[in-house]
């Protein structure tokens, strides 16, 4: 597989899209186009394998699923992930003839997908140092009253910011990614040691992922039974997680409408209460 120029420069534009403010804000942006799923997506539209891009993206995805960013730490940008990561590990699947649904296929795309997140950190505060330019004229404006310059501040000039962080780097790295992937082809052969190590590290990552994502959501030992109901229905019914996803919602609205009539409850009772303590 071969990434054109044309197709380079679109991934770049959505690169840049996916945390302009512009886009509607980190919503639209960062929490949206910006995450693995939404960006394999994307990417298989434009590199015309839209099947491959979305299991790239679910395989990455999978990782950076708890990912947050606490006052501006980031350990990998995941919009690097999306729109570099991605369409390398696509090239790359397709160089070494693997599927996006083989277990040697996903360790590799999730292996690319951790590699390229690491560098995109270099990039993500490249931009956040870029844009300190514009907040600086942003704060002259205030002072000077001059209000109708912010929307140009905030809107225009960032561009300029993620043109040079974002859209070039991206527009390099998928063009000249097919080359590379060549070399790595060459120098590291499936069946030698170090693509084994690889393939073995990529398949732990999924793991990373999961890992996070229970530190935050489990309390309790009981908190753990929900969040393996879901892969046992899968296990034992053969339903995908999408299907467990909507019974788990089904489940969610039962516990919901039984919590807010607890609350109800206590609160008729509460003002009962109230009313027996005015008549006395």
């Amino acid at each position: 597989m071969q990434i054109s120029w044309l197709q380079a420069i679109l991934i770049g534009i959505f690169a840049c899209l996916s945390s302009m403010p512009g886009m509607g804000g980190s919503s639209i942006g960062n929490y949206t186009l910006g995450r693995p799923l939404i960006g394999g997506f994307v990417c298989g539209i434009i590199l015309g394998d839209m099947t491959t891009g979305i299991l790239v993206g679910c395989a990455m995805q999978v990782i950076y699923i708890a990912l947050v960013t606490p006052g501006g730490t980031v350990s990998a940008d995941v919009r690097a992930v999306s729109y570099i990561g991605i369409p390398l590990a696509m090239v790359a699947l397709k160089s070494y003839g693997l599927t996006a649904t083989s277990t040697e296929g996903a360790a590799l795309a999730t292996s690319f997908g951790a590699m390229v997140g690491t560098l995109g950190t270099v990039l993500f505060y490249g931009t956040a140092t870029i844009n300190l330019v514009w907040q600086h004229m942003g704060w002259k404006a205030v002072e000077n009253r001059q209000y109708k310059k912010l929307y140009m501040i905030d809107m225009g000039l960032p561009w300029i910011s993620h043109f040079i962080c974002s859209f070039i780097p991206t527009v390099i790295m998928c063009k000249m990614g097919a080359d590379v992937v060549e070399i790595i082809k060459t120098a590291l052969p499936m069946d030698g040691i170090a693509m084994k190590t690889l393939f073995t590290v990529g398949s732990l990552l999924p793991c990373v992922g999961i890992a996070i994502l229970l530190k935050q959501i489990v309390r309790n030992a009981a908190d753990f039974i929900p969040f393996f109901f879901g892969f046992a229905l899968a296990a034992s019914i053969g339903i995908n997680l999408v299907s467990a996803t909507v019974v788990a919602a089904m489940f969610a609205i039962i516990n919901y409408k039984i919590k807010m009539l607890s609350v109800s409850k206590v609160a008729v009772a509460g003002g009962d209460f109230d009313d027996d303590e005015e008549d006395i």
